[in-house]
Order: structure tokens, then C-alpha cells, then sequence
């Protein structure tokens, strides 16, 4: 089973095979994957808010980043990919127990480096939180 088809088989369920730490913690449910295009619903949590109340950009920005990085892992490559850069606009925010959801694409893949975009939307797609942009590196593995 090649590593798409990993995360394919955890649609509607939490992805507790990830290999990030970081991601199991962030606990994401698979809501769709395809070969470089992935959506994922999170849970806003108590830990995850800034002191008023809202849900902290360093989290939308983790999401971001963490969700970024499994679309890398649904293109099944032999490559380790690392980021290089990360482009944020913030334009709405979360509360406790909002759920939200993240979905990828791949805006340019190249021989060397992947250009990869995620929106951060409400659960009902009717609010756009978050938009951003990754630059990443292909390492030989």
C-alpha cells in the first residue's frame, strides 16, 4: 500500500498512522485525499486559543504548515520534502470547539521544488480563516 493509499483508508477517521508527533497531536480527521490535494477537519481546543478567545495564528499557521507536508507524502516520491518558506494571510479566526477544515493543492511541481497552497475555511466553507503558500525542497533520500 503505497502511502496515498495510506491516507485514503483513513477518510472519516482521525489519522492516527501519521508519522508527525506534531500532526497526531493536532489530531486531524481525513476528510478527502488524492495525489497532492488533501482536506483535513480539525477541532478547535482550548489549548489552541490566544487570550482572547480565538483561535491563535501560530496554530492556523501550524495546520498550514503540517497539512502541507502530508499533501508532500500523498505524492508518494522518494524524497524527503522540507519547507522552505511560508506565506500566511489571516482573514478570520475560530473559537473553542469550532470545527474547521484545511484542504491543499499543488500549485507547481517541479524537479526540484513544489510551490503548494492550503485554505483554513469554517466547516460549512462559508468563512475563509486562512490562506497559504509553501515553498518546499525535494532532499534525496
Amino acid at each position: 500500500m503505497n502511502r496515498l493509499e495510506v491516507l485514503q483508508t483513513y477518510i472519516g477517521k482521525e489519522f492516527s498512522a501519521s508519522p508527525s508527533p506534531f500532526m497526531k497531536w493536532l489530531n486531524p480527521v481525513v476528510i478527502s485525499a488524492e495525489n497532492g490535494k488533501l482536506s483535513f477537519q480539525y477541532r478547535v481546543r482550548a489549548e489552541w486559543l490566544n487570550p482572547m478567545g480565538n483561535m491563535h495564528g501560530g496554530i492556523t499557521a501550524a495546520i498550514i504548515d503540517d497539512v502541507i507536508g502530508a499533501t508532500m507524502f500523498s505524492l508518494n516520491e522518494n524524497n524527503f520534502i522540507v519547507t522552505i518558506n511560508n506565506s500566511i494571510d489571516y482573514f478570520s479566526t475560530a473559537k473553542e470547539n469550532d470545527q474547521i477544515i484545511a484542504e491543499t493543492k499543488i500549485i507547481k511541481r517541479g524537479k526540484q521544488f513544489v510551490n503548494a497552497e492550503c485554505e483554513v475555511w469554517n466547516n460549512d466553507k462559508t468563512r475563509l480563516i486562512a490562506r497559504g503558500t509553501s515553498n518546499l525542497f525535494k532532499i534525496n533520500s
